[in-house]
């Protein structure tokens, strides 16, 4: 009797391994197509939110302007093998002072940034800092936690998709990731700058610039959507001191200044 449970045990035992071992060499992601299906509703939102901006936002497609940003945006690609054709990086003529990432590699830049900025690194650090976004999957992260993966993935193919799409854009360009995410996609920008030889300390100063001024302007969304915007200047500082930096600026200082004009006059 005591043998023959002993063997009943063992086969349960050994029929749990196999059955352990033969699920471990599944690829559920694949197996359920999980990984395909996200990537068909980023896919959607994406351009389903862009089509959003289109219809009720100016969009500059002035080519020189096009190129200068592109200029500034090569060198953080090249250096970090992020593949530049996979961003989709457009700005949009408005005063606000704000960038933000979308679904699918959608990148929005507002005019009044670029004004903004006094050196050319702060705008670097900030399109890194979005790159990161994306580069981290943050920006899905972010809407499936606040909306809802299953909001989402209804709204790509419900009627309701204009009405989500403002919703969600409402959430990407005027509210923080949490600080989890911010952090790391401050420190990924300014390790892309670093590689790319670029300095990031004027990222740190475009920080501690905004924190100083009036954080209740409207036309200030990128930093007062993140309001420790004084303790991640000093975060990134502590961060590169030490670090051998070896700045050489992308465009030249006439080239920078007569990039800013042309925004402007737009």
């Amino acid at each position: 009797m005591i043998k023959k449970t002993i063997f009943q045990g063992l086969i349960i035992v050994s029929g749990f391994f196999l059955i352990w071992f033969g699920f471990s060499q599944l690829d559920f992601m694949k197996f359920f197509k999980v990984q395909e299906r996200t990537e068909k509703v980023e896919q959607k939102l994406g351009d389903m939110i862009w089509n959003e901006i289109q219809d009720s936002e100016e969009i500059i497609t002035n080519d020189t302007i096009v190129k200068s940003l592109d200029k500034l945006l090569k060198p953080l690609c090249d250096a970090n093998d992020i593949h530049r054709d996979s961003l989709k990086i457009y700005i949009v003529k408005k005063d606000e002072i704000n960038a933000f990432a979308l679904p699918n590699n959608h990148l929005v830049v507002y005019s009044g940034l670029i004004e903004d900025c006094k050196r050319q690194e702060a705008l670097q650090g900030v399109l890194g800092h979005e790159i990161a976004h994306i580069e981290k999957n943050h920006v899905m992260k972010k809407l499936s936690k606040e909306i809802g993966y299953s909001v989402l993935l209804t709204a790509t193919g419900g009627s309701k998709g204009g009405q989500l799409a403002r919703e969600i854009l409402k959430t990407l360009s005027s509210s923080a990731y949490d600080r989890k995410l911010e952090k790391e996609a401050d420190i990924t920008s300014v390790d892309y700058m670093l590689k790319a030889n670029i300095d990031p300390k004027p990222m740190a100063d475009f920080m501690f610039q905004m924190a100083q001024d009036n954080k209740s302007d409207k036309n200030m969304e990128w930093i007062s959507d993140h309001p420790d915007s004084e303790a991640r200047a000093k975060y990134i500082l502590e961060y590169i001191k030490g670090k051998t930096l070896k700045s050489k600026a992308t465009l030249s200082e006439k080239d920078w200044k007569a990039f800013q004009e042309q925004v402007s006059k737009e």
